[in-house]
This record gives C-alpha cells, structure tokens and sequence, in this order.
C-alpha cells in the first residue's frame, strides 16, 4: 500500500479547516406588500431541498423572518399571509449571512383552500450532484427503470447496464445504500418499483469521501417516498402499454402521518411482456460466415412491497424502519435460426436452437436508521442498518436441431440456484460549526456471502448424461471495512472548499469446488482522496453563474457475476461465463463545471483508469465456431468528456431542457494476448420540453439521440428515442390521465459492429421500444390534525 505525495497534503488541509473558530449564520428574510410596507405575522417556511427538512418563523413588526441557524443549500421558501397571494420560490443559502426580500400580491379572494404550487425543476445542481424530479417522466413509465431510460442524460443499454458516461456502468443506491448486485439482478429490482415511489434521483459523477469508492462510473441515488407527517393520504396507479406485446401495471399507496409517528405502504404488481429481434453475421473464417436471427419474447410478473414507519422520541431523535420486498418470475423463449455459407453464398449448414429461460427471483431488504439531530445548524448523527436476502432460481431447457446437410439434434437442461446475503452497517456524524466550517466522519462495514449451485444435463437420443462443463458450485465472500474524514469551509473570494480522504480495506474470496477444485483470495487497502472547489462567477438579469471544480478517486471491484465461473448457453455459437482472475479496477476523475441560477450548463472532465476490466468476447479454445463472453483486465483507458445543458426554468407555461455529450475513449492494452488500441468519440442529445396548454392539461416530449455510441468494444450506429405524453388532471387535480407514446419513430433500432482480435460480427438488435400507453392515478386524503387547523394545502406534485 503506497501513499503518495498528494496523500500527505490532505490530513494538513482537514487539520488546517478544523482549526478555524466556531460561529453562527443567520437568514433574515423581509416581506412587504406592493406598497413597500411591512408585513408583520406572516408565516415563513424554508423546506430543504431534497431532504424535506423545514423550519418555520412569523414575520416580526418590522416584516422581518429571522432564522438564526440554517445549515447550506437549496431551500423551497413558501409564505402564507391572509388577503395575500401565496409566494413559494427556491432560494440558495451559501453565506455566513444571508438576506432576502420578497413582495406579497394582493388576493381579491382568499377565502377557502389555497392550494401553493411548488414547481420544481426537471434538472438542478446541488453541490457535486444533479438532482433529477421524476415526477414528468412517471406519466409515461410502467417502473422505475423506464423512468431512468427517459432521464436526460442517462443511457441505459440492452444488457441493464446504466451509464452516466461511456466507460463503466454507474453504481446504483437506493436511498444511500449500494446494492452489491449484478446489472441483470438490478435491472429485475428496478423493473418491479412502480413509477410514483420515486422522491427523486441524485446523478453524482464524482462522489465525495462519504460515498463508498466503489463505482469508476458515478453514482445513481434512488430515493424512495416514505412517510411524511401531513396527515393521512395515498394514491391507486394502474396503466398499460402496447407494443408488439403490452405492459400491465397497477399499484397503491398509502401514507399516515402524525405528530410523533409516521408509517407508509406501497404494492404494486406489474406484468411485463416484449419481444427481441437480433440479426448478426459473423465472419468464422477465410471461407464461411455465419448469419443468425433470434427472436426472443421476454414476459414476466413482478410485485413489489415496500413500508415502513418512523418514531420521533422528541424533536431531536428519529428511528425509522424501511422494509421492501421484490419478487419476480421472468421467463423467456428464444427461437434462433443459423445458416453458415460460403464466399460464393452457398449454404453450408442450417440449424435452430429453441432455448427456454425461467426464474425464480425473490430480494428481501430491510433497513433500520437512528438520526440524531445535535442543533438546528444541521449537526446529526446518522447510524444505519440495513440486510438484504436474494434468491434467483434459474432453470433452462435448449433444444438444438440440425437439418442440412444431415438430421441431428440433442437437448440440455438443469438449473442455477443463486442465494446471497448482504449485511451492511454505517455510522456517520456530520458537524456544522464555525463560519460555515462543515466537518463529516464515519465508518462502514459491509459482508456479503454468495452461492451459486448448478447441475446440467445432456441428452441425445434416449440418453442423458451430466454436461460437466456446467454443473458447478461456486461460493463467494466480500468484507469491507471502510472510514473516512471530510471538511468543508468557505474561504476568501466567496470560495467553499470541500476536501476528504476515505480508507477502504477490501477482502474477497472465491472458491470453486465444481469441475475443479479452484480458489482466489484478493486482500489490499487502499486510500481514496477526494477536493471540491466551488465559487460564485458573476450574476446576469438576477441568475447567478456558480463554477465547480472536483478531483476523485475511485475504485471499481468485480461483482460476483463477473467472477462467477458457471458456464451459460446463449445459443449454440455463444456461451458466457464469468472470470475468477479478474482484479479491480481504479480511475482518477478531474470535473469542472458551471451551473446558472442551480441548473447545470457546462461540463468538462477527463478520467484515467489502470487495470480496466470490461465485457470481451473471444472464440472458445477447443471449439472455434464458437465464442465465449467473458470478462478481462485489458489494460487503462483514458476518457474526456464534455456536456452542455440549456433551457428555460418552469416560471411559465412552457419550458425546455436540451443538451449534448461527447465523450472521447482511448484504450491501450491486450486483447486475446495481442497489444491493442481502441479509440472511439461518440455524441449524445438529450432533451425534455413541457408545455402547460391550461392549468389542467399539459404536453411533454422528451427524447435523445447517440452517434457513433459505444457499448464495451461495440461499435453503435446511430440512434434515439423520441417519447410524448399528455396529462389531464380532473377533480381539482385529485385524478390524473395521461395518454404516452414512447419511441414514436421507432428510432431504437441499434445496429453493431465488432472488430476486436480475431473477431469480426455486425448486426442489429430491436427490443419492442415503439409502445402506445395509458397511466390513471386517483389521489385522496384524510387531513392530519394540523392541516384540519389550517386550511392551506401544499402540494407539491407539478
């Protein structure tokens, strides 16, 4: 374990920040009416934003709110006054002290409910992280995946990976915590969350020290709706889809809200069901190439459960518990045709392959946190504890038949029976002390125990006999110990430094007692260090350009599927299967960017990986027609990128968000034993734009559009996806109808191209995307004691 230089330098800067003396910050906030008279009594909230914390003041003689100690951020203002219109407004809190002045409206009626109408923006920069609302991508989403495939700015591939770049797949959270799971095993659990149990989506492409350093490609942080203290209410969701095959969703919610007690349900169950089409050709040899077409129909039921409930011992100390379970039954039936021909177009052979997939996927997940709240600054003490329990039970039946230039065929089958264990425990504390010094700490340890066990069997004739390549037993462990330090203080010339250093000791083992008794045993420590710099640029018509500069390193180990060495059928000229040798992964990423009045516009950034490991394919030893998938350690890569985001905020009837990404990949290292190079530049348009026709009805579009894409060493042709929707709300907005088109032009139609080593394949793929939809959602509620008092309503859902 080597430290080098700039290791050193980190503890000095945190003992440098801690060494800074303590003081308080104050926000004064001023209310007057049109005539610059102050308005005294008014009620004042600040809710932070995401988190929904909120502190409230009434408005002094003079007019004035005082908040003596408010912690940084951005905040939802909201201020009530009788006769008055309501006011509700995001501001940024950022000073030692801050003031801020606001004028009321006269209201000719302000008699009955009012509803205040918060609209939050689709895209906002908080820090190091872009927060996402999913709120206008639900009306045209069946489950949570489909709302990250509409994301602007993500990219999810055919395989369930999730990209925020064009390197490594992004780690995914859910409230905060990693799943330690395969992209397939993800994808299921993203697939069975209903659309409406997303709060929002955190996009962090350089976490800070208190994040695992797991993960080159960034973070995705799904945070989940639980229980809030307004009372009682809950919504029933059902819709649909149609493809060549339809979607079938429907879903409740229920939330009940006290003073000390908070509790919350969610159910949902959704049938989902689609059909492939592959087409490739492969070039086998000098003399014959291989052409395929597969069909492949994918249905499967999903449901989901998820509750929980919170208890405030006193205003100061929180317990909640977080329960979800996921169950799942996909299946899937694929019909492949394969004809090999020569140079001169003559067949030389022609066969099919009928392969049957089924599963059994259950995940357990429960998880229980204490906060301690240690001022009003935002001091807190969080401890949490989370376990989580998954079973997949794969069975698979194939049938190959050859009909030219002889009569042959043979069957296979068995099944993989996964389970694995994940328990994970953290502890951190976070104190707000002196001028905006801001320090954070904790620790992290996390276990996990993985199992695979399967048996197969070859049949040809009358006779069957074991298939020892497949039948295997594989058992997997994983043990982290982890601990970090991090500050933050504003400096001179409006700067705020943020600075960190994270520990993380790593500790895997593999053992293979089936075909071969075969073991690996990977134990290291290693430092991670992360800077952030932050400062105010200038300010144009009242918006004000806000600059960011963020160093992190970052590693990226391999999940239990990559190591897994059980061989899988995918056709009868592929197979795939994990790689027990493969190491770990580390990339130093450098970012700077510009945000204008919160919303990111500009971006640039460049990342160096070392020991990079990535999806291959090579041709299998003893059979050259056929080729393996696997994973290797192939050398470094080195990736810069740039974005750029505009639009118009959500102040009026219409507004728009649209960007570009162009991310330029260069790899040196070896591929099938040979020295290789790699180098690939693609582009990536995004865009969402919404137009309210009248308070009750609205029109959304949103879509993107690659060039010159990438996946692994894939080359992509062109292609995008354009999605509309409209809304209608009925019943003073208690019932919502949308109408939904997804990929209207059909445009998700992805040709590929391979040419690595001694492989040489085309060919293009199309997964039903193009599909006519509905979403109906009926919203009600019990008001809470508090809201009986007082009859203005906040609603926070446009």
């Amino acid at each position: 374990m080597n430290i080098s230089t700039p290791m050193r330098i980190f503890p000095s800067i945190l003992l440098w920040l801690i060494s800074l003396c303590i003081s308080g910050q104050t926000v004064v906030i001023s209310i007057e009416d049109s005539q610059n008279q102050p308005l005294p009594g008014a009620t004042v909230q600040l809710m932070l934003l995401p988190d929904s914390v909120k502190v409230s003041a009434i408005t002094t003689l003079s007019g004035e709110a005082i908040f003596p100690s408010v912690k940084h951020g951005i905040y939802l203002l909201q201020v009530r006054y009788m006769g008055y219109q309501p006011l509700e407004q995001n501001i940024r809190i950022q000073n030692e002290k801050e003031r801020f002045a606001f004028k009321l409206t006269d209201d000719a009626i302000a008699l009955g409910e009012v509803t205040v109408t918060a609209r939050r923006p689709l895209i906002r920069q908080d820090g190091d992280r872009m927060i996402v609302d999913p709120e206008p991508l639900a009306g045209i989403s069946t489950n949570t995946l489909e709302i990250l495939e509409a994301t602007p700015g993500l990219f999810v591939d055919p395989d369930g990976g999730i990209f925020i770049s064009s390197m490594s797949p992004a780690t995914v959270l859910i409230n905060g915590r990693e799943q330690k799971m395969s992209s397939q095993d993800i994808n299921t659990l993203l697939r069975s969350l209903p659309p409406g149990s997303v709060q929002h989506i955190e996009v962090i492409r350089n976490p800070s020290a208190r994040y695992a350093a797991s993960g080159s490609g960034g973070i995705i942080n799904i945070v989940l709706k639980r229980g809030m203290k307004i009372g009682r209410f809950g919504s029933v969701t059902t819709g649909m889809n149609q493809g060549r095959h339809g979607n079938r969703f429907m879903g409740v919610s229920f939330n009940n809200g006290g003073e000390k007690i908070a509790s919350y349900i969610n159910l949902s169950y959704n049938r989902n069901d689609m059909l492939e089409e592959l087409q490739t050709t492969r070039v086998l040899d000098t003399q014959s190439i291989l052409m395929q077409s597969a069909d492949t129909r994918r249905q499967s039921h999903q449901a989901y459960l998820g509750l929980g409930a919170s208890y405030d011992f006193h205003e100061n100390l929180m317990l909640a518990w977080d329960g979800r379970i996921n169950g799942s039954l996909p299946q899937s039936v694929s019909n492949n045709i394969n004809r090999i021909i020569n140079t001169e177009d003559e067949l030389l052979s022609l066969s099919g392959n009928l392969l049957e997939n089924q599963s059994d996927f259950l995940n357990l997940q429960q998880d229980i946190t204490l906060l301690l709240r240690l001022d009003t600054l935002g001091s807190e003490w969080d401890t949490r504890f989370s376990y989580s329990y998954n079973y997949n039970d794969q069975q698979q039946n194939y049938h190959n038949e050859w009909t030219f230039p002889q009569m042959a065929d043979f069957w296979g089958n068995g099944n993989n029976e996964q389970q694995r264990h994940f328990v994970q425990s953290q502890s951190d504390l976070t104190l707000r002390l002196a001028r905006g010094l801001s320090l954070e700490t904790g620790v992290l340890g996390s276990w996990q125990e993985y199992d695979s066990d399967a048996a197969f069997y070859l049949q040809q004739g009358e006779d069957m006999t074991p298939d020892a390549q497949r039948t295997q037993a594989f058992t997997f462990r994983e043990n982290i110990l982890s601990g970090y330090v991090q500050a933050s203080q504003n400096l001179p010339w409006k700067l705020l430094l943020k600075a960190g250093i994270r520990l993380e000791h790593t500790s895997m083992e593999g053992l293979q007692t089936l075909p071969a008794d075969t073991s690996f045993v990977v134990r290291r420590s290693d430092w991670f260090p992360y800077v952030y710099l932050s400062r105010p640029l200038f300010a144009v018509a009242g918006y004000e350009f806000r600059s960011y500069l963020i160093y992190r390193k970052s590693i990226t180990r391999p999940a239990y599927q990559n190591l897994n060495p059980h061989l899988q059928y995918i056709d009868q000229f592929l197979y795939e299967t994990g790689n027990p040798s493969l190491t770990p992964q580390f990339t130093e990423n450098t970012e700077a960017n510009i945000s204008m009045d919160d919303m990111p516009i500009f971006a640039v950034g460049h990342s160096r990986t070392r020991d990079i490991f990535s999806s291959v394919v090579y041709r299998d030893a003893n059979h050259e027609d056929v080729l393996l998938r696997t994973w290797d350690n192939l050398g470094q890569n080195r990736e810069t990128y740039f974005r750029a985001i505009a639009g118009i905020p959500p102040v009026n009837r219409y507004f728009f968000v649209a960007g570009a990404q162009y991310n330029l990949n260069k790899y040196e290292g070896f591929y099938e034993s040979e020295p290789f190079s790699f180098r690939r530049g693609s582009w990536r348009f995004f865009t969402f734009h919404a137009f309210r026709i009248s308070p009750d009805t609205r029109l959304s579009l949103s879509g993107f559009l690659m060039t010159r894409g990438q996946m692994n060493f894939y080359e992509l042709d062109t292609f995008g996806q354009l999605n509309i929707s409209l809304n209608q709300t009925f019943f003073n907005k208690r019932l919502t109808i949308t109408l939904s088109g997804r990929d209207v032009l059909r445009t998700m139609n992805t040709g590929f191209r391979l040419n690595q080593g001694s492989i040489s394949t085309f060919g293009e793929r199309y997964t039903d995307n193009q599909r006519l939809g509905f979403n109906i959602r009926y919203t009600f509620g019990i008001p809470g004691r508090q809201e009986r008092q007082n009859p203005l309503r906040f609603d926070m859902g446009e």
